[in-house]
């Protein structure tokens, strides 16, 4: 976990089109609790360059998962590190368009997955804060965008609840199918929200 900074700089700046990696947010201001994520500014002189290098590029750590945000204001690529650690690079000078929620197929399954699991690290460190409004707020966009198409219609009361209902609409899936997505992310964290 100490080497997350120095490990984040050395995989993107090997890219000739990054220009700097700023470490941002609580982490850098010394503020943060041992669940907050590690927020990364990335300046690049060709974004789209970039874009496209980033899954390759972050191989070398071995995430559980990766992907881009769906719903955020600017591009922000999500990592899931083992710890386990939420990462998120972010490039705020760039446009970017929300997704709409998730469609459930064979493919999206484990995409799916991977933002459920990197969504509750970060709702637990938003509660290891006190932040319970947020954290109901994220729930109910939680509902809307992953567990409704999932098949939960109900929003989760908390996070352990969420969770829940998230594994067993999974199985579900995982049965009709004919698939079965890694166990990885849900052996980190979930842990970690139990003892939280």
């Amino acid at each position: 976990m100490e080497d997350i900074t120095a490990s984040i700089r050395a995989v993107l700046l090997r890219h000739p089109r990054v220009r700097r990696v700023e470490l941002v947010g609580s982490r850098a201001t010394g503020s943060a609790t041992r669940l907050s994520d590690w927020d990364f500014v990335v300046e690049t002189d060709d974004f789209d360059a970039v874009a496209r290098a980033l899954p390759a590029m972050v191989t070398e750590l071995a995430p559980l998962g990766r992907q881009w945000d769906r719903i955020s204001e600017y591009p922000c690529y999500m990592l899931l590190l083992s710890g386990p650690a939420k990462v998120d690079l972010i490039f705020p000078d760039e446009p970017y368009e929300s997704l709409p929620p998730w469609t459930v197929t064979a493919e999206t399954l484990d995409g799916i997955d991977q933002h459920l699991w990197d969504w509750a690290l970060w709702l637990a460190s938003k509660r290891a804060r006190g932040q319970d409004e947020l954290v109901q707020t994220e729930l109910a966009k939680m509902r809307d965008h992953l567990l409704r198409p999932m098949g939960v219609k109900e929003v989760p009361r908390s996070i352990e609840d969420a969770v829940e209902r998230y594994r067993s609409a999974r199985d579900v899936r995982e049965r009709a199918f004919g698939i079965r997505v890694t166990r990885r992310r849900e052996r980190e964290v979930l842990p970690i929200l139990s003892a939280a």
